[in-house]
């Protein structure tokens, strides 16, 4: 692929040591840095900041890819407090849990956001500014393709440059780091990744109806997989139903409870009645005659916001066969999904009742 070589060219090239900012660069950098850090205080922040950027900059498909995981990773976060997940796993395990995710999110908007950022001020100025991106902390290989993305105009490269970027920028960070070793370790985790709990969705309007479009994520601790569930997610999204999607972004608010899509199964008050016996209540994502919807709190009653340790140095770019992953184009995937998550909160509920904690 003629632009694979291109840029690979451009990434042979020795990094360049950081020029010295001028006044101007320093404040552009500060305002940068203190946009992304107020607004990467929790999970809806983050999420909200996405789809802006999204709507201000279509060109940036990653935006809005990393909008709706970012929306399913404030579900995951609040399930860890709901009436399913709540009763597989004791406090210590939800925290753990919560800290995880929660560290995932925070580090990939610190890393991508101001990107974001500096890509729109290069296009109100007419210029590209990215060799602002070493000041700011940012791979060397994302700083090549920002470079090529501004003289080619391809939101495919850009969008797998950025999706290698990110995942490879969690590898050491997180899923290789000792202290969340003890998630994939866990009985709860291999049981979801079993029962195929990992669940992608992209919810979408048809007929009426909120239809649920993704996928599946296995072997999370694996980068290579972590890489191609990206590319995989990308093709469902960016596919014949992107506006469809789009629409019920834009109309619905993420408040990180799954009332959000489906109201008529999830609900952010808890209904259940305390000292009632659990029993089965779904039937293919339907509610048996008087039975109380599944709960599903809001982010903000679940978790308070979290202050973050400083990030990890170094650059984790170390040779171009990388590129392998941005070959190909755009693919319009269908990744109907809906059978399989209504199977799953099934097994789900199943599960919860047969192995209630009890803290």
């Amino acid at each position: 692929m003629r632009k694979l070589s291109q840029l690979k060219k451009q990434l042979k090239q020795k990094k360049q040591v950081p020029p010295a900012l001028t006044k101007s660069d320093e404040k552009m950098v500060k305002k940068i840095v203190d946009e992304t850090s107020l607004l990467n205080k929790n999970n809806v922040t983050r999420t909200k900041a996405y789809l802006d950027f999204y709507r201000r900059n279509p060109a940036i498909h990653w935006s809005f890819l990393a909008h709706m995981v970012s929306r399913n990773g404030g579900w995951n976060m609040t399930d860890l407090k709901g009436s399913l997940h709540s009763r597989l796993m004791d406090r210590s395990e939800r925290e753990t849990f919560f800290s995880f995710l929660e560290r995932s999110n925070w580090l990939i908007f610190q890393d991508a956001y101001p990107q974001l950022l500096l890509y729109e001020e290069s296009s109100k100025r007419k210029k590209p500014l990215f060799h602002l991106l070493p000041a700011l902390h940012v791979s060397f290989f994302m700083k090549c393709a920002w470079d090529f993305f501004w003289q080619e105009r391809d939101s495919y490269l850009l969008t797998m440059a950025l999706i290698v970027n990110e995942q490879n920028y969690l590898e050491s960070r997180v899923v290789q780091h000792p202290g969340y070793q003890a998630v994939f370790s866990t009985v709860e985790f291999k049981m979801q990744d079993l029962l195929s709990m990992n669940h992608i969705l992209f919810p979408y309007v048809k007929g009426g109806k909120v239809k649920l479009a993704g996928a599946t994520v296995h072997q999370f601790e694996r980068l290579h997989e972590r890489i191609l569930i990206g590319k995989r997610l990308y093709g469902i999204l960016f596919g014949s139903g992107l506006k469809m999607v789009e629409k019920w972004a834009s109309s619905t608010t993420h408040t990180g409870s799954r009332k959000d899509y489906w109201p008529h199964l999830f609900n952010s008050v808890d209904e259940g009645m305390p000292g009632l016996a659990l029993k089965p209540r779904l039937i293919s994502c339907k509610l048996t005659p008087g039975s109380p919807r599944i709960y599903s709190p809001k982010l903000e009653f679940s978790w308070k916001d979290r202050k973050h340790e400083k990030v990890e140095p170094g650059d984790w770019y170390k040779d171009s066969n990388v590129l392998s992953y941005l070959e190909g184009s755009l693919e319009s995937l269908g990744g109907e999904i809906e059978a399989e998550y209504c199977s799953t909160l099934r097994k789900l509920e199943l599960a919860g009742i047969l192995g209630e904690v009890v803290e």
